[in-house]
């Protein structure tokens, strides 16, 4: 009973605070639950998954993408490279309003580029990713030109994600940042309600919306981080979909007449990466050695329970630069052992495995791979680490064991925005890879447009860091989410940044 009073308590609590907002509305209102509260509400502050599955529904970018991934128009109807491709003139739609109501133009354009070129969006992640943009000229007030300082032949891809979304200028103006990072306004399909930090999130459906009125009334997300949880709110109504689903409670889920498991290939990708300057992993003759001695395969069926796929480099199938016909290293312990031994490398030998130790699934695989690794005479200690602390100091400074754990997400579904990150001398999540080879093609990929031409030299990068052994593919995990069978009409998407519009509730 005590269980049942504080569900009504919060389910109460995550009602929309208006009074238009009633027991009729709330039947048509659709029930997310994310792992985590990004804490702002502004396209420009954060680089996280999760925040694009709500800004998403708020806000509208010039591209979008279709959950097959196909790049579509948004608020830029039309797009055109000019002046051998060093200016992009976009078209804009028309007939677009804000959700105060205010107009959008060239205008809005313009401030979202500005300010997220700017000491604002200097700030936050997400102006990395748009450098390229050497000014926004306002043609007339719908026709806008991107003037290119150097050449970007994944802009166009990068708009359809979520840190260029296009912001209102006046509402900004009189209301400040902070304001707007927790009362956002976009041209979306929802519109703010309420936002209760680490609760929920609550949005309305906006009836105006260019795109069409969506046929929900209302959306609730609610952060929950526990995957358990989101499970058993999942199965007790609380929630429509789970987007946090353990391995271990999908046949549970499957057992429940009302829910069904979706399975799908995704964008993230999951390894270990090596040390290449230190000790024994130096060497990559022992970096592949290692790699025979683990049965990705068997780490993919017994703890993946098949939900997942094997991979030769850091993208899945779904990736522009993927190549079909380059195969991982097959499993073979003894020629792992024969290997290690020509390299000197001593039967008992230590190294150190760094990873997150929250993460459940891949506490397993490190102990599984620690223990592949025993049967060739290699020690592996477990050594793990809270997330922010993993993420912000330990892999950004070098403090990793011999191998790592690395997961990534590929937003872009351009190798790209993989490799050029985690490859590339100087970058953030690179402390250890100063390879000249690896800049040179990195960087000729990123100088021409000729998708063919790309596709040729990402395929070269994939390749010539599998034989150099820089890290242990291991899997791409497939997405997972959970949903209510009340749910209808909601097309299956890779990284499960949903736009509600077309979906109802029974």
């Amino acid at each position: 009973m005590g269980y049942r009073k504080l569900f009504l308590a919060a389910a109460l609590s995550f009602l929309p605070l208006t009074a238009t907002i009633d027991a009729a509305h709330a039947a048509g209102t659709l029930t997310v639950a994310l792992e985590r509260d990004d804490g702002s509400w502004d396209p420009i502050d954060t680089f996280t998954l999760t925040w694009g599955r709500i800004g998403s529904n708020i806000f509208d970018g010039l591209v979008q993408r279709s959950p097959d991934l196909k790049l579509l128009p948004g608020l830029a109807t039309a797009w055109e490279f000019l002046d051998d491709n060093k200016r992009i003139r976009f078209t804009l739609r028309k007939g677009v309003k804000f959700h105060d109501g205010e107009d959008f133009n060239a205008a809005a354009v313009k401030f979202t580029f500005d300010r997220l070129l700017g000491p604002e969006g200097a700030k936050g992640p997400q102006q990395a990713n748009y450098t390229s943009i050497g000014e926004v000229k306002i043609v007339d007030d719908y026709t806008v030109d991107f003037i290119l300082k150097s050449p970007d032949p994944v802009l166009i891809t990068k708009l359809a994600g979520y840190g260029g979304m296009i912001v209102p200028p006046a509402y900004i103006k009189e209301k400040g940042d902070e304001y707007f990072n927790l009362h956002p306004v976009g041209t979306g399909p929802f519109k703010f309600v309420d936002y209760k930090p680490k609760i929920s999130l609550t949005l309305e459906a906006n009836p105006d919306y260019w795109g069409g009125a969506p046929k929900l009334s209302g959306l609730v997300y609610r952060f929950i981080s526990e995957a358990a949880t989101q499970v058993s709110e999942l199965q007790s109504g609380g929630i429509d979909i789970a987007t946090l689903v353990p391995i271990s409670l999908i046949d549970t889920i499957k057992g429940d007449p009302k829910l069904e498991v979706e399975s799908i290939t995704g964008p993230d990708v999951s390894m270990l990466r090596f040390n290449n300057t230190d000790g024994i992993t130096k060497d990559p003759a022992v970096r592949k050695a290692l790699i025979q001695a683990v049965d990705r395969d068997a780490i993919i069926e017994q703890i993946l329970q098949g939900n997942g796929k094997p991979i030769a480099s850091l993208q899945s199938s779904l990736s522009l630069g993927y190549n079909p016909d380059l195969k991982p290293l097959p499993f073979d312990p003894a020629a792992a052992k024969a290997a290690l031994d020509k390299a000197g490398v001593k039967p008992g030998t230590n190294l150190e495995l760094s990873f997150v130790g929250t993460d459940a699934t891949f506490r397993e695989v490190s102990q599984t791979v620690a223990a592949y690794l025993q049967a060739v005479g290699i020690n592996a200690s477990l050594k793990s680490y809270e997330t922010n602390v993993y993420y912000t100091d330990i892999i950004a400074h070098g403090k990793t064991g011999s191998l790592y754990q690395f997961q990534w997400g590929g937003w872009t579904f351009d190798f790209d925005n993989t490799a050029y990150l985690l490859y590339h001398s100087g970058q953030f999540w690179n402390p250890y890879i100063k390879d000249a080879k690896l800049d040179q093609l990195l960087e000729a990929q990123r100088s021409t447009y000729n998708v063919d031409e790309r596709k040729k030299i990402l395929g070269e990068v994939a390749a010539y860091a599998a034989d150099q052994a820089f890290e242990m593919p291991l899997y791409n995990g497939n997405t997972l989410y959970a949903i209510n069978k009340r749910v209808k009409n909601l097309a299956p998407t890779p990284d499960v940044r949903f736009r509600f519009v077309d979906v109802s509730v029974e």
